[in-house]
């Protein structure tokens, strides 16, 4: 991978501002995850206004909508609706891992509701109303500049060099706007989502404080500025993140919706012994892991023609969907395991069931038990008045 310093790639400024950002972001994943809403609320109140006032500099400096709508494209024909399908697979990819993710906050509503119609009109509307501000933004560079400007931080650049005073504090009120927008999305798509799984793969040593600091260092060592080196690599990235997000979206989906039809056995879900219907086999859910394979395998021709190889146009056509065709075969073939194999704890008609839990039960002993110290453990009665020990968080 091409060094940060190298011609091309990023500049020591470039490099510099990364590394302070990322020291920034530092601090926010301290806080708990009910108390990280307060930073959201500063996003919701000051990153909306700002995005509107770029879209609207930006388009009285292109001489009003009617010269970016009539801008002509440079694709046409069968190719033009390539490029759509391209760009609509991009947008999903880009908050498909909010979506997949989501569970980390909804968890903390009140009631189903709450979290159900938030995401409904957010979600949609949200990345639909940012897409079209950059589409617009974008454009108009094309009219103001004579050439496209995908990087809208970029643009601001050239916004800096055509003006005084008042343009600079414009751009500078915009690029904080864009840092706190990136730093509330780094929280909720990656820190507190890592966390949060790390958690259930190492309870005893990893909390979600600990999995988002893990995260963090991981962020930094995999160089993510080289990404944004061009649009196309930005895009290709994209694209292969879908991949990889479909797969996880269709084991979640099929296995609720299809396979268990919305039963959950609550008490049973946080039961580690090996009798628990949700052990599996050896602890692992091979038909998850078999479909997830196959979800992802669908794609993979058509990636390696997306980073320059030469694959058949067939597997192009079917990259360029990737996340729906991902989504599709993976959930065929996860339903068809759980048919040769039934998995247990499931339902023959729709059954939600949500209630609260009278007793619980922990895969620890007495003896195991009385290992733990006393301070660090709660107690929950039991319906027989007996109390059952979980570690506190």
């Amino acid at each position: 991978m091409p060094g940060p310093f190298e011609p091309g790639v990023s500049s020591t400024p470039d490099f510099v501002s990364f590394f302070i950002f990322w020291l920034c972001s530092l601090p926010a994943i301290w806080f708990p995850v009910h108390k990280i809403r307060h930073l959201f609320t500063v996003k919701a109140y000051f990153v909306p206004p700002a995005g509107i006032a770029f879209l609207i500099w930006a388009i009285v400096r292109a001489g009003g909508v009617g010269p970016i709508v009539k801008k002509s494209n440079t694709i046409h024909g069968g190719d033009l609706a390539w490029e759509i399908v391209k760009g609509i697979m991009s947008s999903i990819a880009n908050f498909a891992t909010l979506i997949i993710n989501d569970c980390d906050f909804t968890r903390f509503a009140r009631k189903p509701n709450d979290a159900v119609w938030s995401q409904l009109f957010a979600i949609p509307l949200g990345f639909a109303f940012t897409s079209l501000i950059g589409i617009f933004v974008s454009s108009s560079s094309s009219v103001i500049y004579d050439e496209p400007i995908w990087n809208p931080l970029s643009l601001l650049g050239n916004f800096i060099d055509d003006g005084g005073a008042a343009q600079r504090f414009g751009v500078f009120v915009i690029s904080l706007a864009f840092a706190v927008a990136q730093l509330g999305t780094n929280i909720s798509a990656n820190s507190v989502s890592a966390g949060s799984d790390m958690t259930a793969l190492l309870p005893r040593y990893i909390n979600i404080r600990r999995g988002g600091y893990i995260c963090a260092a991981v962020g930094l060592a995999m160089c993510p500025y080289n990404l944004l080196t061009s649009a196309n690599n930005f895009t290709t990235y994209l694209s292969a993140y879908s991949v990889f997000l479909s797969s996880i979206a269709g084991v979640m989906s099929t296995d609720y919706y299809i396979v268990r039809k919305g039963y959950l056995n609550v008490k049973e879900l946080y039961d580690a012994r090996k009798t628990g219907p949700y052990f599996y086999t050896f602890g692992v859910n091979w038909r998850g892991y078999t479909a997830y394979i196959s979800g992802i395998l669908i794609n993979v021709i058509g990636f390696a023609g997306a980073v320059g190889q030469q694959v058949p146009k067939r597997a192009t056509y079917i990259y360029n969907l990737n996340f729906f065709c991902g989504f599709i075969v993976l959930s065929l073939t996860y339903w068809g395991l759980c048919k040769i194999s039934p998995v247990p704890e499931t339902s023959e008609k729709w059954l939600e069931v949500g209630g609260a839990i009278d007793d619980l039960q922990v895969a620890y002993d007495d003896a195991t038990n009385d290992e733990y110290d006393e301070e660090k453990v709660t107690a929950v009665p039991g319906k027989d008045g007996s109390r059952a020990r979980g570690s506190a968080f």
